[in-house]
């Protein structure tokens, strides 16, 4: 397919302050002494976009970001790091979030819900000249992406989404669902995954299912059949769980897009997602190609 972009990464930029904390639950206290609370940019979009990038995909990141700090470092991170980004003014300023991640890697996300209004939009003929231009669309699940579906769909580019700890009832993420062809999700608030996976099949298009489950590995849904992607031990210590999610969805996605069989997606997904969890929060680390492809080889 001629095309000048592989993956439009539509959402999720922003900035998180990393605060690492003794316990989750945070113990009820005065004040707690912490080390070096550090602020740097990277929410899901950008990890996605710069995860795809790193294994070799042509990557282009499409979102709101303020005229402020923030937005600076937004904007430096992916001049740093060479993905092109198309940024719309948000006169609300960049999205931000605190992260506050405990000894053993869980995180806690606290979203600022100001930098966000409900009439925020993607240019439509911004969206439709990038998308023409692409051969898949990775979709964050933002009012401003939602709006954006239908455009998307008009072009005709193939999309994913990552519903993220979706518990399978909020009405909110059924348009994301029913619109992607691929739909990454977590297991963790799901009281029966296999259901929630079914569900999200019989009702939209899509034609791969993931529900990651953390030490646990995935499960993959493909033409109605279920199978399980085993976890992949991480090549260092676990430090932070923070983008392991969108790392997996990037690897995933990567072998997808190179024509790799499912089982072969869900182990780059499986990797990627592993190594993600030995990097610190604090970091925008991701891992490369050629070492995905020399952690797949047996």
């Amino acid at each position: 397919m001629n095309s000048e972009i592989d993956v439009l990464v539509l959402g999720g930029a922003g900035v998180d302050t990393i605060v690492y904390v003794p316990a989750l639950p945070l113990p009820c206290a005065d004040s707690h002494m912490v080390p070096a609370i550090e602020t740097r940019a990277g929410q899901t979009g950008d990890f996605v976009a710069l995860g795809l990038h790193a294994l070799g995909l042509r990557t282009h990141h499409l979102d709101l970001v303020g005229a402020d700090h923030a937005g600076d470092l937004v904007r430096a991170l992916h001049h740093d790091r060479g993905v092109p980004l198309t940024e719309v003014p948000q006169p609300a300023g960049t999205k931000r979030a605190v992260n506050l991640v405990g000894p053993d890697g869980r995180r806690l996300s606290l979203y600022d819900s100001t930098r966000a209004r409900d009439d925020d939009r993607l240019p439509p003929e911004t969206v439709r000249d990038l998308a023409s231009r692409s051969r898949h669309a990775h979709v964050s699940i933002t009012r401003p992406c939602a709006h954006a579906l239908p455009v998307l769909r008009e072009a005709g580019v193939t999309l994913s989404t990552d519903l993220h700890n979706w518990d399978g009832t909020q009405a909110y993420h059924e348009a994301f669902a029913q619109e992607a062809d691929v739909v990454f999700l977590s297991a963790a608030e799901l009281t029966d995954p296999e259901r929630t996976m079914r569900r999200i099949a019989e009702r939209g298009r899509a034609e791969v299912v993931v529900a990651t489950a953390g030490a646990e590995g995935a499960y993959q849904l493909v033409d109605g059949e279920l199978t399980r992607i085993p976890a992949v031990a991480p090549p260092a210590p676990v430090v932070d769980s923070n983008g392991a999610g969108d790392a997996f969805a990037a690897g995933y996605l990567f072998g997808r897009l190179t024509g790799e069989p499912p089982e072969r997606c869900g182990l780059f997904g499986a990797i990627a997602g592993a190594y993600a969890c030995t990097v610190p929060a604090t970091r925008a680390d991701v891992i490369g190609r050629a070492e995905l492809l020399r952690a797949a080889t047996p």
